[in-house]
């Protein structure tokens, strides 16, 4: 408490020094009080050149530093319908923590300081300690001691800037973790539930092992087996160890399929930066990516009386590279797969055959993304009755399930997470209707 009211006394004496006009200080008060009523982000940048243009009449531009270019963009301005630009400022200019300057037009520009203590939670926004400037204009009548104010009302738009930024952070790693919550509830636990089939069925060769292991003690010590015995104990023992290895390789797949989809969502840098973090390598997506998550669903497919085609459009292996994260395309496929396992119906094609099939292709489509910006399309298709027309722009949506899914087990998530994934790719996904099916497809920048 001594400390507190020490620190007090001490602001108390600074506020005398500083022996701002009743006007100034009405600017302040003003600004703090609006700065509380005002939620949205965008409605703070107008208040932040706006009380200044009410109690001082003086016009000014906010500006901050744009997280991808580094620049500090035009964001709010006191002139009508002023376009969106940037600040030009040489180098010189942001290397000082305290900087203020004027600009060859007259105009007072003055640095938006961060918090020195919180600065390096909000990196993508700050630079040389700076979120952005204000600048004041008209400026060449300013006296010393009006410029002084001007730097202090900076300050505490930095300050509360800071806060708003640090707060938005905040709201954005809960949303984060909610969702990344769901991707590992959906691609991590539901999935896990197969481990007990594995295990119940490893449980059961072993019992048989024990049993022959039991018949092989009993039979030899009394010396009753005779040749035919022992071959139809072989014949069973043969049987059950080649059960026990099949399991085996059961387990050890779905382990490392496992393994994967866990330190692709629980990478650290997710988590420091709030959102999903590519961790792309150049790749097979045949080899290191479809075929692994095909042969996790083969045994559930085949159960299913669900075909697959494997012809992947013809493409031979070598000509499929691509760069992209291994671990969320992996589960994108996955989530396909899974969705066709319980969606792919049995169609009649039209030579009158009764079909019951998924396939899966990629081909390039020139100019997707502009011109000379190829793109390449990947699908998984499925036989069965067409989405509703009404449903297909929603089914990429959080949480949303079709009427059809109504008596299916799900959440509404998978491809939700699909377009997440595909996007921070920079890709596109979608969905078609086509002929005794539908298709699902994402898109990727060649």
């Amino acid at each position: 408490m001594k400390e507190i009211l020490q620190r007090i006394e001490n602001k108390k004496e600074t506020y005398i020094q500083y022996n701002f006009s009743q006007l100034e200080s009405s600017t302040l008060m003003t600004f703090f009080d609006l700065a509380q009523e005002f939620e949205r982000l965008e409605d703070f940048y107008y208040l932040c050149v706006a009380v200044l243009k009410v109690f001082l009449n003086l016009d000014a531009r906010l500006y901050i530093f744009d997280s991808k270019s580094t620049k500090a963009i035009l964001i709010s301005s006191t002139i009508p319908q002023e376009k969106e630009g940037s600040l030009q400022v040489n180098e010189e200019f942001i290397s000082d923590y305290d900087q203020i300057f004027r600009t060859v037009h007259g105009s007072l520009v003055i640095g938006l300081k961060a918090n020195k203590i919180l600065v390096d939670q909000t990196p993508e926004k700050v630079k040389n300690g700076l979120l952005g400037y204000i600048e004041i204009f008209p400026s060449y009548d300013l006296s010393q001691a009006q410029e002084f104010f001007l730097q202090k009302y900076a300050n505490r738009i930095g300050f509360n800037l800071h806060n708003r930024f640090l707060f938005e952070k905040n709201v954005e790693h809960l949303k984060f973790i909610r969702s990344l919550v769901a991707d590992i509830e959906h691609n991590v636990i539901v999935p896990n539930i197969v481990f007990k089939l594995f295990l119940r069925r490893l449980k059961v060769k072993i019992e048989k092992s024990r049993e022959v292991e039991k018949f092989l003690i009993k039979h030899t010590s009394e010396d009753i087996c005779d040749g035919a015995c022992l071959q139809h104990l072989f014949d069973e023992l043969h049987d059950v160890n080649r059960g026990l290895k099949e399991e085996f390789d059961n387990i050890e797949k779905h382990y490392k399929n496992t393994s994967l989809f866990l330190e692709t969502l629980l990478r650290r840098s997710h988590f420091d930066h709030g959102r999903l973090m590519l961790r792309k390598v150049s790749c097979n997506m045949k080899r290191d990516i479809i075929y692994p998550q095909l042969e996790r669903f083969a045994d559930q497919f085949k159960e299913a009386g669900i075909y697959i085609d494997d012809k992947l459009s013809g493409i031979p292996d070598e000509e499929i590279i691509s760069v992209v994260d291994i671990g969320l395309i992996a589960q994108v496929y996955a989530n396909f797969f899974s969705n066709a396992l319980k969606y792919t119906e049995e169609v009649i094609d039209s030579e009158g055959q009764k079909r019951k099939y998924i396939s899966y292709g990629k081909e390039i489509i020139k100019d997707f993304f502009g011109e000379g910006k190829d793109g390449i399309k990947y699908n998984v298709f499925s036989t069965g009755s067409h989405i509703k027309v009404e449903e297909r722009d929603k089914i990429f949506n959080e949480g949303f399930r079709g009427s059809n899914a109504s008596s299916k087990p799900g959440t509404g998530h998978g491809l939700s997470f699909v377009k997440n994934a595909i996007e921070i790719h920079g890709g596109v996904v979608g969905y078609e209707a086509t002929n005794l099916g539908n298709n699902f497809y994402f898109v990727l920048p060649r």
